[in-house]
């Protein structure tokens, strides 16, 4: 038995060790061109002469717009990870203390629109903006963002709020609590790590987005992180590779700082919401 566990063990190291080869090379090959001196990729990781050069020019107006990018995108996911996570908390809540006439259809409903692609809509949704005068608007995007994010996490909200006893609901009712509050001041505290969850996964949806950010805005000045990195590779003779990758390097750096914030929720959030409901 001590030798199956060990040969067990050994086989987990070498999966994990290949998986993270896997990941880092990429990441650690696109920090690498970013010091790349010139403009084009090259193969090496670590570059003969390396340069900050290319993060020096991001942020000069007459080279990029990267900084009015990066104000942008910011803006944007701060006030959809707030908007999102308001909804999702409170929709989880509801369908989790509540029973009501089409509660289990709803739920239904939910779960085969996560099964739809967003981009399957693209037409709607691009009618729609129009007819409401909301395109070329980051309202448009926060709107998108906001309530695409109800369907996906409302089952991991629920399942986390399924885990808290109702009990406490029904003791702070007894003590004259209303529905508001006892959301607000009980479950919430509670609720904190399926909270740090859901406010991650959608601080990360505009930065990782550029399908529905590309088809709302169409002022330069308005574009996201997403569509003006794709605009520096995308040009017939005047792509700038190394520039795109000292730009990707910085973009990633707000997820990163979040997710230390909220490391110490993530995983428990995450299972605990996926494993009840």
């Amino acid at each position: 038995m001590k030798k199956q566990k060990r040969i067990n063990l050994a086989l987990s190291y070498v999966i994990l060790t290949l998986a993270s080869i896997i990941i880092l090379y990429p990441m650690l090959w696109v920090v690498g061109t970013s010091f790349n001196p010139g403009r084009t990729i090259t193969s090496k990781i670590i570059p003969d002469n390396p340069t900050l050069i290319h993060y020096k020019n991001l942020f000069d107006l007459t080279i990029s717009d990267y900084s009015l990018w990066y104000v942008n995108t910011l803006k944007i996911a701060f006030i959809t990870m707030a908007l999102a996570v308001i909804l999702v908390t409170i929709t989880g809540y509801v369908f989790s203390r509540y029973r009501f006439v089409g509660r289990k259809n709803s739920l239904i409903l939910f779960l085969v629109l996560q099964m739809v692609p967003q981009f399957v809509a693209i037409i709607a949704i691009y009618v729609l903006l129009n007819m409401l005068g909301l395109l070329d608007t980051h309202t448009a995007l926060i709107l998108l963002y906001a309530g695409g994010a109800i369907p996906m996490n409302t089952y991991l909200a629920k399942g986390y709020f399924d885990t808290i006893p109702k009990e406490l609901d029904e003791a702070a009712r007894m003590d004259g609590a209303g529905h508001l509050r006892i959301f607000w001041q009980i479950i919430l505290p509670l609720a904190k790590p399926i909270v740090a969850t859901i406010a991650l996964f959608n601080f990360m949806g505009p930065f990782n987005d550029f399908i529905l950010a590309s088809l709302v805005l169409r002022s330069p000045e308005k574009q996201t992180l997403a569509v003006g990195l794709y605009n520096m590779i995308s040009r017939q003779f005047d792509n700038n590779f190394t520039l795109f990758a000292a730009g990707a390097v910085l973009s990633a750096l707000p997820i990163v700082l979040l997710f230390f914030m909220f490391q110490r929720y993530f995983v428990s959030g995450l299972t605990a919401g996926g494993t009840k409901g």
